[in-house]
C-alpha cells in the first residue's frame, strides 16, 4: 500500500452493506481482499474511480450461498396450528348452530344440484362419442335450395355412399343407412318363436365404421351377403334362449308385408345407452334399395342417411368444398349441395338453420350448465352474507389474534379453512342426496346415470368443492380479517356504506335468479300445455295405429271392411305417414302457371279410403277421395299451404303434373300440423294408393277402449297368426315430438325450486341476525307503545325494497330469455303482462313469508328479556 494517502479508505457505505448482509464467517476475509483490491485500484487510477469499483464488487457479492438466512429464528408449528384453527371452527359451528345449520342446507343442495347437473351434461357430452375412429367419421347432409330457403336433411341418394367411396381418395369407407328413418318394428321369427325388434338396413361396411363390439362373425364379412342378418345379444336371447352356436342359424323377418329368411352371421354386443342409433339387429342395406323400387339408385331419390370415415389427415375445410357439388355434378338439375358434419355432432348440433348449423340440444346443456353455476352462486352468496353478518359475534377473537401478533395472511387461512371445511362437509351431504335421489332423476331425464367414483368424478367433485370453499369464504375472510384491533376490543364495530350495499347486492343477485327461473317456468309450462292442447286441424283423440303384418297389405279392403265392423270401431283406414314429422318429400311437380325457377318441396301422403274421415281432416274445397268414384287413384288432394305456395287460384279441377303423370286436383284441406309445432305448415299432397301404404289407422269409440282393442287383437290374428298386435295411440306419439320440452319443464321446476329455497334460506338467516342485533332496540320501542305489526314492518322494510330491487331488475332478463327460448317454435304462446306480474308477486309473497316468520318472532318476544341487561 506504499504511496497512498494514509487518509485515503474505501467509502463507508459498502462496508455496512457488506457486514448486515453477508454470514459471518465469511465477512473477515472478503472485507481484506477488497480493501486490499481498493488501494491497487487507487494507485493505478484514482481515489473516485477506484470507489466505483469498490462499490461494483460489493454488488457482486450479493450470492444466495454468501448472504445471511432471511427466515425469522423462530419456526411455526403448522400441526398444532391447524389443530387449534380445526377445534376453533368446530367450536364457532357449536357456538352459531343456526347460521351453521343454514350454510350446510345451502350449500349441500346447491353440491347436490351441481353434481346432479354434471352428472346429466357429462353423459350428454359423451353420446357417440365411444367410436374410435370418431375424430374422422362425419355425417352427409343435403342441403336442399328452394323458393322458402336452405333446408337441411339427412336423406341423401342411396348410391351417394358408394360413389364417394368409390370416388374420392380422401374417403376411406362410407356407409348407407336407414338411421333416423321411422321404419316401424321387425317382426322376426325363430324356432317357433315370433318377437318384434327396431332394426335398421346398413351398408356391408357398417362395423368398419361405428365400433359396435362383435362376439361372433368378422366385421368385414357379416353383412357382405344379402341373406344376412346381425342380431344383438338381448335378440339372441328372445330367439334362441343363448348367444352361443346361433350363427349359422335361420332367423325369418318380416316388414312392409316383405317376408324374407336370413341367415345369422355375428352377434353385437347390446348397443350402449350413450349411442344415438339404438337397434337390435342389422340386415344389408342392398335389400333396402329393393323395397324402394327401380329408382333407387337415382340421384333424385332420397331416404338413407350417409356416414363417412375420411382418411387420417383430410383436411376438413378443403374437402367440404370439394364434396359440396358432387350430386350436382351427377345430376346437373339437383338442388342441392352435400354438406359434412362430424357424426358425434349429430346429437347436440341437430338445428340448422339456411343451411347453417344453429344449436340444437346444445343449448339445453348450456342452459342447465349455468343452472348450476347460478344455485351454487347462491349458496356461496348465503355462506358470505351470514357470515359477515355474525361478524360482531367474532370481533374479540379477532382483536385478541391481532394483538398478539397474528397477521391478516394467517386470519385469512383460518376463515378460508373454515368455508373449505363446511364445503367438504356439504360435499358429503350431496353425495348422500345424489344416491338417494338419482333414480328419480334417471326416471325424469330416460338416462341410467350413475354415481360410479371414477377418477373423473371425483376430480370433478373435488375441483367443484375447493371452488364452492374459496368463492364462498374469500370474501368473509378478507373483510374479517381487515378488522382494526383497537376498534373490534372496544365493540365499535360499524357497518360501512360498501359493506351494508355489498350485502344488499348479493341478496339483489340472488332474487333475480330466483325470479327469472320462475318466470322461465311459468313459460315453459304454458308452451309445453299449448302445444299439448292446441287444435292440430286433425283430430287424435281415440286414434290408434299399428303395421300391416302377415297377409293385411295382401288383402288390405277386406280387412279394412272386416275392421269397422268390429263394435266400438268408428272408422277404419291405412296410410304411409304416421303425421308426426317428415318422411317422405317431392318437388317433382308442375302445373299451369309455375315459374320455372322456383323450387317447392311437398310431403308425401299415400293412404287409402277413409283417412279423412278417420283423423277429421277438414277439406277447405272440393271433396275427399271416395269409393263412388273407381278414378280417385288418378287424383290429387292438396293442402292450404300447398296452393298458397303455388298460387293457384280456383284450384279445384286443376290438372298438376306428379312424376310426369297428370292427376286431377279434386280436394283442398285445411292446413293440419303433420309436423311438431316447432316447424311452420308447409306444402302436402295426399295420393290415393292403398297397395303402398303400411300402417292401419284406427278411430275408437271413446269409453269402449279396453273391449274394442281386445276385439280389434283377436281379429289381427287371423291375418298374422304369428305376429304380436303392437299398437300405439296417436296422440301419445304426438307428444314424443316434445319430450326434450317436457324434461326440460320439469327439470327446471326442481332446479328452480331449489334456488328459491337456498335464496329463501338465506334471506331466512339475514332476517334472524338483523332482528338479533336490533333485540333492544326493539324492545324500548315496545315499551314506548310500539305495535307488533309496526315492529314487523320496520324488520321487513329494508329487505322488501332490496327483493323488489330485484323483481324489477329480473323481469326484464326473464321476458328477453322467455322471448328467445320461444323462437325455437314456430307456434308459440303469447307473454302476456301478467305472467311476469304472476312471477313477481310470486316471489315477493315467498321473501315475505320468509321474512315475516323471524319478525312476528321478534315482535312477539318479551321487552324485559331483551332489556334485562340495560
Amino acid at each position: 500500500m506504499s504511496g497512498t494517502d494514509n487518509h485515503t479508505t474505501p467509502p463507508h457505505w459498502p462496508v455496512k452493506f457488506l457486514r448486515f448482509l453477508l454470514k459471518d464467517e465469511y465477512l473477515e476475509e472478503i472485507e481484506g481482499d477488497m480493501e486490499e483490491r481498493f488501494y491497487d485500484n487507487v494507485e493505478q487510477y484514482n481515489l473516485k474511480k477506484a470507489s466505483r469499483l469498490y462499490a461494483w464488487d460489493t454488488l457482486k457479492l450479493l450470492r444466495p450461498k454468501l448472504m445471511r438466512g432471511l427466515k425469522r429464528d423462530y419456526r411455526l408449528n403448522h400441526t398444532a396450528m391447524f389443530k387449534h384453527n380445526l377445534l376453533i371452527t368446530y367450536r364457532g359451528f357449536l357456538r352459531n348452530k343456526s347460521s351453521f345449520f343454514i350454510n350446510l342446507v345451502g350449500l349441500s343442495t346447491g353440491l347436490a344440484c351441481a353434481l346432479f347437473i354434471y352428472l346429466w351434461v357429462s353423459d350428454e357430452l359423451i353420446v357417440d362419442k365411444f367410436h374410435k375412429h370418431d375424430h374422422r367419421l362425419y355425417q352427409a347432409l343435403i342441403n336442399r335450395f328452394n323458393t322458402n330457403g336452405v333446408s337441411t336433411e339427412r336423406a341423401t341418394p342411396a348410391i351417394l355412399a358408394t360413389s364417394l367411396a368409390d370416388e374420392l381418395p380422401e374417403v376411406e369407407q362410407a356407409v348407407a343407412s336407414t338411421s333416423g328413418m321411422t321404419l316401424p318394428k321387425f317382426t322376426l321369427t325363430a324356432e317357433d318363436k315370433s318377437v318384434q325388434a327396431e332394426g335398421q338396413f346398413a351398408g356391408k361396411d357398417f362395423f368398419r365404421l361405428f365400433s359396435y363390439d362383435l362376439i361372433g362373425g368378422a366385421e368385414a364379412d357379416v353383412l357382405a351377403d344379402k341373406s344376412s342378418i346381425v342380431i344383438s345379444q338381448n335378440l339372441a336371447h328372445k330367439l334362441f334362449n343363448t348367444t352361443e352356436n346361433v350363427v349359422g342359424k335361420v332367423v325369418e323377418w318380416n316388414l312392409f308385408g316383405t317376408t324374407r329368411q336370413a341367415i345369422v352371421t355375428g352377434i353385437v354386443k347390446n348397443v350402449p345407452p350413450n349411442s344415438t342409433d339404438q337397434f337390435d339387429f342389422l340386415v344389408p342395406f342392398e335389400i333396402f334399395k329393393a323395397l324402394m323400387g327401380p329408382g333407387a339408385d337415382g340421384w333424385g331419390a332420397t331416404a338413407p342417411s350417409t356416414f363417412l370415415l375420411l382418411q387420417e389427415g383430410t383436411n376438413l375445410a378443403d374437402f367440404q368444398t370439394k364434396v359440396a357439388g358432387f350430386i350436382q355434378s351427377k345430376e346437373p338439375t339437383a338442388n342441392t349441395e352435400v354438406l359434412l358434419r362430424p357424426y358425434s355432432n349429430r346429437y347436440l348440433y341437430n338445428n340448422f338453420e339456411n343451411g347453417v348449423q344453429a344449436g340444437g340440444r346444445i343449448e339445453y346443456v348450456r342452459l342447465f350448465s349455468i343452472i348450476a353455476i347460478f344455485i351454487l352462486t347462491i349458496a356461496c352468496i348465503n355462506f358470505m352474507n351470514l357470515f359477515t353478518a355474525k361478524a360482531w359475534h367474532r370481533m374479540k377473537e379477532i382483536g385478541v389474534k391481532k394483538t398478539v401478533g397474528a397477521g391478516r395472511k394467517l386470519l385469512i387461512v383460518q376463515y378460508l379453512s373454515e368455508s373449505l371445511l363446511l364445503a367438504f362437509l356439504s360435499l358429503l351431504m350431496a353425495s348422500a342426496l345424489v344416491v338417494l335421489f338419482l333414480p328419480q332423476l334417471n326416471q325424469i331425464t330416460g338416462k341410467q346415470l350413475t354415481l360410479s367414483l371414477d377418477s373423473q368424478l371425483i376430480i370433478a367433485a373435488f375441483v367443484i368443492t375447493i371452488l364452492t370453499g374459496l368463492v364462498a369464504g374469500s370474501y368473509p375472510a378478507l373483510y374479517l380479517s381487515n378488522f382494526s384491533p383497537i376498534t373490534v376490543l372496544k365493540g365499535k364495530l360499524n357497518s360501512s356504506v360498501g359493506e351494508i350495499w355489498t350485502r344488499k347486492g348479493l341478496v339483489i343477485f340472488q332474487f333475480v335468479i330466483s325470479v327469472v327461473l320462475i318466470v322461465s317456468i311459468v313459460v315453459v309450462h304454458q308452451q309445453i300445455a299449448y302445444v299439448q292442447s292446441k287444435n292440430l286441424g286433425y283430430d287424435q283423440d281415440q286414434v290408434i295405429y299399428f303395421d300391416m303384418n302377415g297377409s293385411i297389405q295382401k288383402n288390405l279392403n277386406t280387412f279394412l271392411s272386416e275392421v269397422r265392423d268390429i263394435p266400438g270401431i268408428i272408422h277404419a283406414s291405412s296410410t304411409t305417414h304416421r303425421f308426426t314429422g317428415h318422411q317422405s318429400k317431392t318437388s317433382g311437380l308442375n302445373w299451369e302457371g309455375k315459374n320455372p325457377d322456383d323450387i317447392i318441396e311437398f310431403e308425401i301422403v299415400e293412404v287409402s279410403h277413409d283417412l279423412f274421415e278417420t283423423l277429421d281432416i277438414e277439406l277447405q274445397q272440393g271433396r275427399a277421395f271416395s269409393q263412388d268414384y273407381r278414378t280417385d287413384s288418378t287424383k290429387i288432394i292438396f293442402n292450404s299451404a300447398a296452393i298458397k305456395a303455388m298460387g293457384l287460384q280456383d284450384p279445384v279441377g286443376k290438372v298438376i303434373t306428379l312424376w310426369g303423370v297428370d292427376r286431377e286436383l279434386i280436394g283442398v284441406t285445411k292446413d293440419f300440423h303433420f309436423q311438431s309445432l316447432h316447424e311452420p305448415v308447409t306444402p302436402l299432397f295426399f295420393v290415393l294408393a292403398p297397395e303402398r301404404t303400411n300402417q292401419v289407422v284406427v278411430k275408437i269409440e271413446a269409453g269402449r277402449e279396453q273391449e274394442t282393442i281386445a276385439g280389434l287383437q283377436e281379429f289381427y290374428q287371423r291375418y298374422g297368426p304369428r305376429f304380436a298386435f303392437d299398437y300405439q295411440f296417436m296422440e301419445q306419439t304426438y307428444q314424443t315430438l316434445y319430450t326434450a320440452e317436457q324434461r326440460v319443464s320439469t327439470l327446471s321446476k326442481y332446479f328452480g325450486g331449489l334456488a328459491i329455497i337456498i335464496s329463501c334460506l338465506g334471506l331466512f338467516g339475514l332476517t334472524s341476525f338483523t332482528a338479533e342485533r336490533r333485540l333492544k332496540e326493539i324492545g324500548i320501542r315496545k315499551v314506548l307503545g310500539a305495535s307488533t305489526f309496526g315492529i314487523i314492518r320496520l324488520l321487513s322494510y329494508d329487505f322488501t325494497k332490496t327483493v323488489l330491487a330485484a323483481i324489477l331488475m329480473a323481469l326484464p332478463i326473464g321476458y328477453f330469455i322467455s322471448q328467445r327460448w320461444l323462437e325455437g317454435f314456430a307456434f308459440s304462446i303469447d307473454l302476456p303482462w301478467w305472467y311476469f306480474a304472476v312471477s313477481g308477486l310470486l316471489a315477493l309473497l315467498i321473501a315475505w313469508l320468509t321474512i315475516s316468520f323471524q319478525s312476528l318472532k321478534a315482535a312477539l318476544a318479551n321487552p324485559v328479556d331483551s332489556l334485562r341487561n340495560e
